[in-house]
């Protein structure tokens, strides 16, 4: 995780150029034993655990069991990558096409396996359609505590606080 972080403070000098931030992330290795500290699941919903943050940047490690959805959600304008660690996950990425009614089209839907990057990613969906647990690593620039998650069934967006299940692998 040092070396993760030593790059995002580099990036974070250069407001995260998305095609370098991009390729590097590609190619990250993080054994699993350095992401299993972190990684905690509950059977009810994803879990989000901290693993770092500054004021340019957050980590986070996303721990999905099976059947489990993050629902469809902004990133609040700012860049968002996500990459499958572990297991496969369903990720669908969307464009607003009308504020009122809400409106939006699918513009991506991909099933990623370990070492899938998505990203940046600013309406998206993400969903463990499979039978394994599954482990995302998450990485935000300008890290923010709330987000619209979009009811496409009735044509609105709420505000959501968005909270940790464990911050510095603590459970909260």
């Amino acid at each position: 995780m040092d070396a993760l972080i030593k790059n995002l403070k580099i990036f974070a000098k250069q407001n995260f150029p998305e095609t370098e931030v991009t390729s590097y992330l590609k190619i990250l290795d993080i054994p699993q034993e350095k992401l299993e500290k972190y990684c905690h699941f509950n059977k009810e919903f994803y879990t989000r655990n901290l693993v770092h943050k500054e004021d340019d940047f957050e980590i986070i490690v996303v721990c999905w069991s099976p059947g489990q959805m993050a629902p469809i959600h902004g990133h609040e304008g700012e860049k968002c990558w996500a990459r499958i660690q572990k297991g496969s996950l369903q990720i669908c990425n969307y464009e607003e096409v009308s504020s009122n009614p809400i409106t939006l089209n699918v513009v991506g839907k991909v099933l990623g396996s370990p070492s899938y990057l998505d990203g940046p990613a600013d309406i998206h969906s993400v969903e463990n359609i499979s039978n394994d647990f599954a482990i995302s690593l998450h990485v935000y620039a300008k890290p923010f505590d709330s987000c619209d998650i979009y009811d496409l069934n009735n044509g609105i967006k709420n505000r959501t606080k968005l909270q940790y299940y464990s911050k510095f692998r603590k459970l909260c």
